[in-house]
């Protein structure tokens, strides 16, 4: 890792800890999660719990590590080897985590954040909605309340974890309240009565992380499983936006995992292979896209540890949600490429599964349409640029005035 300057002895003691779990996770299990064979991996959850490397972020009265988001970064590039189903179950963690940690009651830190970091406790969450993807606020899930109980009634889908998760993190919206974004609540769903797995996808990869449509009829759901309790009823929107952080880091620093491990693959296969009589990394067309996938991934590295300081250090939202986009739309892009680098380097037999490439190319494909399509990042993007560049007087040189016709001010004209 060509960027290793940027770890301290702590980072380094960490990212060990984690390459030793992730080596001792069966191959046969990934296997049988991409056979199909199995639906939800709980075992996978638990050894995580056991070996202490679940909830990285959060607060050691809890059980977590304390730690800052580079660590969690360099934990989630390591996880990021086993594919996208394990580091997506891994990440949920940190995922339905954040918004326990920053908006829940201290009981429901006691009852759901300590199991979840021990491993003891499977979470999902519901987000998507059959008729509404990356428009959120066009949410139909209402929640209606009688007393001290809201009766939740709705469908999500692509729900990582429907076939096996004990707890669900579900956005809604509680009826007699017109504004959409004061309506939208967060509840805290466990597995019972009215909770349906109406279906389970089958996918092109990511596969075994038990995804479906759930339905939910009706569901009492207690006032104190309100995320934030009573003080949570209409923050949905609040939870929503602190909860695109970690939804679109972990799957920064899980996808630089799976395009090391492809490249990896591809870069010892180009080392061992020989045609016209000489080892093929010692042709161009094949050393370049070693040397492009590199290039990349450190690059992508880069940009997910500097987005992880600014988030540590705080201040401008708009800034932080830019660079969180960022991160996710560069990494998970370069991942589509180097994956794609590498099997084009192993040629025919990248197509096959001999190599575990075909699978990763099946993986990362769908890394950049979750958590917000890619396209949603560009606007984001955009978005957060422009907000903070009309409002930026300008510092240093107008370069606009260093060309030669400068001053023919009429044939600036911005109107029609």
């Amino acid at each position: 890792m060509s960027i290793q300057a940027m770890l301290s002895e702590a980072d380094l003691a960490l990212r060990a800890k984690v390459q030793e779990f992730v080596a001792s996770i069966p191959r046969q299990l990934l296997l049988d999660m991409d056979a199909d064979k199995v639906l939800y991996p709980r075992e996978f959850l638990e050894a995580a719990g056991r070996d202490g490397v679940l909830g990285l972020r959060f607060g050691t009265k809890y059980g977590g590590g304390g730690l800052p988001w580079m660590s969690e970064m360099i934990a989630l590039e390591e996880v990021g080897v086993l594919g996208t189903s394990l580091g997506c179950l891994y990440a949920l963690v940190s995922i339905v985590g954040e918004a326990i940690d920053k908006f829940g009651t201290e009981a429901q830190k006691e009852k759901y954040l300590k199991p979840m970091i021990a491993g003891t406790l499977s979470v999902a969450e519901g987000l998507t909605e059959p008729r509404g993807g990356s428009d959120f606020f066009a949410a139909t899930t209402r929640a209606r309340r009688e007393g001290d109980v809201f009766y939740l009634s709705g469908q999500k889908r692509f729900v990582v974890g429907a076939e096996g998760a004990d707890l669900f993190l579900v956005y809604g919206k509680v009826e007699g309240i017109d504004d959409p974004k004061k309506a939208m609540t967060a509840f805290l769903v466990e597995r019972g009565p009215g909770v349906e797995v109406a279906h389970v996808y089958g996918l092109m990869g990511t596969r075994g992380g038990g995804t479906g449509r759930i339905v939910f009829k009706n569901v009492p759901v207690p006032v104190d499983n309100v995320l934030g309790g009573e003080q949570g009823i209409g923050n949905g929107t609040a939870v929503f936006h602190q909860m695109m952080i970690p939804e679109r880091m972990t799957s920064a620093g899980a996808a630089v995992g799976m395009g090391r491990a492809a490249i990896e693959v591809a870069a010892r296969y180009a080392d061992r292979r020989r045609a016209f009589g000489r080892k093929i990394r010692r042709f161009e067309a094949v050393s370049f896209k070693i040397a492009d996938s590199l290039t990349l991934l450190d690059a992508a590295r880069a940009l997910n540890y500097t987005t992880s300081y600014a988030i540590e250090a705080g201040g401008n939202a708009g800034k932080i949600r830019r660079l969180v986009s960022e991160a996710k739309k560069f990494s998970t892009e370069i991942a589509w490429e180097v994956v794609n680098h590498a099997m084009q380097v192993l040629g025919g037999i990248g197509y096959t599964n001999i190599f575990p490439v075909e699978k990763l190319l099946r993986d990362v494909r769908l890394i950049t349409i979750w958590t917000g399509t890619n396209e949603i990042m560009d606007l984001v993007i955009q978005h957060e640029f422009y907000r903070e560049f009309s409002k930026t007087p300008l510092k240093g040189r107008d370069v606009e005035l260093d060309a030669a016709g400068a001053e023919f001010a009429e044939e600036k004209e911005y109107n029609e």
